[in-house]
């Protein structure tokens, strides 16, 4: 980590307001990692900086000589990245702004889709780059930034054999998984990229790395011997806080980080994972490549895979969320599935600007936003969204969901006193 001297910089802060469907709110309010973007940003940065303030725009900027850091507050980094950007633009000691080969192959394939933040410009002496919306001024603004080329040092990583049906044009189901990461969070698809394979994936990917790198240390080595396991998985790369209760039947694999007050009841089975504070995980719950966010609940025989929870939310027991993302405050009822592959080999389309378009993944869950409450035994279909404050009641006709519900939808609107009962906490229609 930098050294506390290195907190020279200011941070600005360029604002998004683009709401983010189906949450309706702005990519900075949204959890990465279990954290809002913009703490999760703040923490990042924490050691480099000495104040932040926040601007419209870059032209915007104080025009004072300070060192500044400058980037759109919907933009996902991780510590790794920071810390390579800013290593380099310093030893450089020129106005620069970040770039990325076109042929960067994390940034091309799961980085690029249903967005315009990272965009392709000409004219550099480089060549044809992509840039963003991050800058290093070691003096003051400055006209003209040159591009610094950042490598992701992306790895093409599977996560288990699977049949060729299931990836008939990529030919195996596998991600291309930086060990430092850069997305710019402009739909719910990214939240998804952001969270699992550019998040605790990556995790994983820069652990195994270090172990390959470098001498184990001994307690890791020694543990994973013991108990017959690869190094990755050993419990030593387990983090877990204070008056954590975990059961001896349960299994958790690192890299796994697990937070305070939490219960892990019997049989449950936790690999490489992101747990928050006050989170319950009952018996025989799978959780796999997952984040499950501050004071959420999971009864019994609950499933997450590849899958963000936001915080204070709860998936009953029977129900399977493959690949999914799902807000803060929202319940899902027993016996729910998330699909995450089409049948018939077709491409898997979101919308994005009010068209569909391919969305290059053989497989993808479902979007679940706010304050969302969803009756028992539903079935949604690959990449379809349901938007904050939606109620849908188990006893509907309705109990597979093939297109994207609105809050226009919701069934409260049909119950007396719905409204009442469950009102809106989010913005409709602009509103």
């Amino acid at each position: 980590m930098p050294a506390q001297k290195e907190r020279t910089l200011r941070r600005i802060v360029i604002r998004d307001l683009r709401p983010i469907s189906p949450f309706n709110e702005p990519a900075r309010d949204l959890r990465i990692l279990n954290k809002p973007l913009w703490l999760f940003q703040r923490d990042v940065l924490a050691s480099y900086t000495r104040e932040e303030r926040e601007t419209s725009s870059l032209e915007a900027m104080p025009s004072d000589r300070v060192e500044s850091i400058v980037y759109r507050d919907n933009l996902f980094f991780d510590q790794a990245f920071i810390d390579h950007f800013l290593k380099r633009a310093r030893s450089l000691g020129k106005a620069c702004r970040v770039a990325f080969s076109p042929n960067d192959p994390a940034i091309k394939t799961h980085a690029l889709p249903l967005q315009s933040g990272i965009r392709l410009e000409k004219g550099f002496t480089e060549g044809d780059l992509l840039v963003a919306d991050l800058w290093y001024f070691p003096h003051g603004k400055e006209p003209n930034p040159r591009p610094l080329v950042v490598d992701t040092l992306a790895r093409e990583i599977g996560y288990y054999n699977v049949p060729k049906y299931m990836a008939p044009n990529q030919g195996d189901l596998t991600y291309q998984i930086p060990r430092r990461a850069f997305l710019s969070i402009e739909h719910w698809v990214h939240l998804f990229i952001a969270n699992v394979p550019f998040g605790v994936f990556a995790e994983g990917a820069r652990a195994e790395k270090e172990i390959e790198r470098t001498v184990p240390k001994l307690r890791v080595l020694l543990s994973a011997m013991v108990q017959r396991k690869k190094a990755i998985s050993s419990p030593a790369l387990v983090k877990i806080g204070k008056d954590v209760r975990i059961d001896p039947t349960a299994v958790i694999h690192g890299p796994t980080t697990i937070g305070n007050n939490v219960f892990v009841g019997p049989g449950a089975v936790i690999d490489n994972c992101v747990i928050g504070n006050n989170v319950s995980v009952a018996q025989g719950c799978q959780l796999m490549l997952s984040v499950v966010g501050d004071g959420s609940f999971l009864p019994f025989r609950a499933s997450l895979f590849m899958t963000s929870l936001g915080e204070n939310s709860m998936v009953a027991q029977n129900t399977c969320l493959q690949m999914c993302v799902v807000g803060r405050d929202t319940f899902i009822g027993a016996g729910s599935t998330f699909t995450d592959f089409n049948l018939v080999p077709r491409p898997i389309k979101v919308f994005y600007r009010d068209q569909l378009v391919d969305l290059n993944l053989p497989v993808i869950g479902g979007c679940v936003g706010h304050n969302c409450r969803l009756g028992a035994g539903l079935i949604i279909f690959p990449a379809r969204t349901i938007e904050s404050d939606v109620l849908l009641v188990g006893s509907r006709t309705e109990k597979v969901l093939s297109h994207n519900i609105t809050y226009a939808d919701s069934d409260h609107h049909k119950l007396p006193r719905g409204l009442e009962l469950h009102p809106p906490q989010y913005p409709h229609n602009g509103k």
